[in-house]
Parts: structure tokens; C-alpha cells; sequence
């Protein structure tokens, strides 16, 4: 076990030594998939933050919807939800209620508001997915880059070897391990991609049913708000 640890900083100044003294092909590959990664985790991160405070808003603005018996005095206190992908979808449907309101003096075209409510479901969820497809693209193509890169790394090793004809691992080694530290870098970029593209997504689905839900409940609320209004028989 002492003999392991021992040689623990060996291999990382071993590694290093490698990538130092690599060719600028598998130098490329390595910068590319450093790049691909560095960009994925900071969507991720991003995304992580951005979505907990739609879901932690849209909470807290839906327990405000339910309580009030008016549109107006949601409208009022809508701006304290600012960034809740329900707001959203309220500001939308609210605007033409405004529309039809100012026209007709009532909600007559229960249509339009339907269609104006699911054109603001899909704007929000279009700003949800906003990043999400280069998590898709690291995980697709950062193991095909890391595949180049071992590749490459394998010509080499054989190229030195058949150069000093000599099956020493001090010949091939240099070339196997930029193989596998390519290797290792594809995999390391492409799997937390995966991984969060499924979870984000997961999440997101989860969020465009309850707007949806939401839309009806709106559009439940803007009923009972003007059937209040009407003159009975």
C-alpha cells in the first residue's frame, strides 16, 4: 500500500511529462475536449441554478394564483415572481384578457386566450431548453474525439516501434498513454453531459406539464371572474 502511494506523484508527473511532450495532434484533441468540457459544466451549473429558482418560483407564485379570487390583484403581484416560467404563461394569457377586455368589455373568444396561453407555455419552455442541445453534441461527439485521440496515440506507439525496433514499454509507452489519457478525457467530458442532458430534460418535461396544468387553471379563473359580471336572467 506505501509502495502505491509512493508512486503516486511519479505517475502524475509522468502524465504531465506526456501531454507536454505530445504532438500538436493529440495536444489539439486533448484542448478540444478540455474546451467541450469546460463549456458543458458551465451549462450545467447554469442550468442547475436556473431551473431549482423556476421550480422554486413557480411554486411560490402558484400558491399566490390559487389564493386570489382576481386576476388584478395577480397581476399586481406577479412582479415579485419575475423569472417563474408560470408568470410567464400569466403575463401572456393576461395580456389578452386586457385585449378582449378593452374590445368587448368580457372574455368573448375563449380560443384566442387558449392559443395565447400555449404560445407563452412554449416560449417559456424554449428558454428552459435554451443550451441544452451542446450537452446533446459533448455527449454525441467528445468520445468520437477521445476514439480520434487514441487512435492517433496507437499510430504512434507502433510508429516508434517499428522505427527502434524495440518492444520496451519505454517505446510504445509514450503513444499508449496519449491513447489513453484521450480516452479518459472523451469519457470524462461526454458523461456528465449525458447524464445532465437526461436529468435537465426530465425536469423540464416535468415543467411544461404544470404549465399546462396552469394554463387551464388560468383559463378556469378568467371564467369565474366574468360569469361574475354578467347580468343574470
Amino acid at each position: 500500500m506505501t509502495s502505491i502511494l509512493a508512486r503516486a506523484p511519479l505517475l502524475e508527473v509522468n502524465i504531465w511529462e506526456m501531454v507536454k511532450t505530445s504532438e500538436p495532434v493529440p495536444l489539439a484533441v486533448l484542448g478540444i475536449l478540455g474546451l467541450f468540457s469546460l463549456l458543458s459544466w458551465t451549462i450545467i451549473l447554469s442550468k442547475w441554478n436556473g431551473l431549482s429558482r423556476a421550480q422554486r418560483l413557480n411554486r411560490r407564485f402558484l400558491g399566490v394564483f390559487r389564493k386570489s379570487p382576481r386576476l388584478e390583484g395577480i397581476a399586481a403581484l406577479a412582479e415579485q415572481f419575475q423569472g417563474a416560467p408560470l408568470v410567464g404563461v400569466f403575463s401572456f394569457g393576461y395580456s389578452e384578457v386586457c385585449r378582449q377586455v378593452a374590445a368587448r368589455t368580457t372574455v368573448t373568444n375563449k380560443a384566442a386566450l387558449e392559443r395565447t396561453l400555449q404560445l407563452g407555455a412554449s416560449e417559456e419552455i424554449t428558454n428552459l431548453e435554451r443550451n441544452l442541445n451542446w450537452l446533446a453534441t459533448t455527449a454525441s461527439v467528445c468520445p468520437f474525439i477521445g476514439l480520434f485521440g487514441t487512435v492517433w496515440g496507437i499510430i504512434d506507439a507502433f510508429q516508434a516501434l517499428s522505427i527502434t525496433a524495440s518492444t520496451s514499454m519505454r517505446t510504445v509507452g509514450p503513444g499508449i498513454g496519449q491513447a489513453l489519457i484521450a480516452t479518459a478525457m472523451g469519457l470524462a467530458a461526454a458523461i456528465p453531459a449525458a447524464v445532465f442532458y437526461n436529468h435537465f430534460g426530465h425536469l423540464i418535461k416535468e415543467i411544461g406539464q404544470r404549465l399546462e396544468d396552469f394554463a387551464l387553471e388560468f383559463l378556469n379563473l378568467t371564467e369565474r371572474n366574468f360569469e361574475e359580471n354578467q347580468p343574470r336572467a
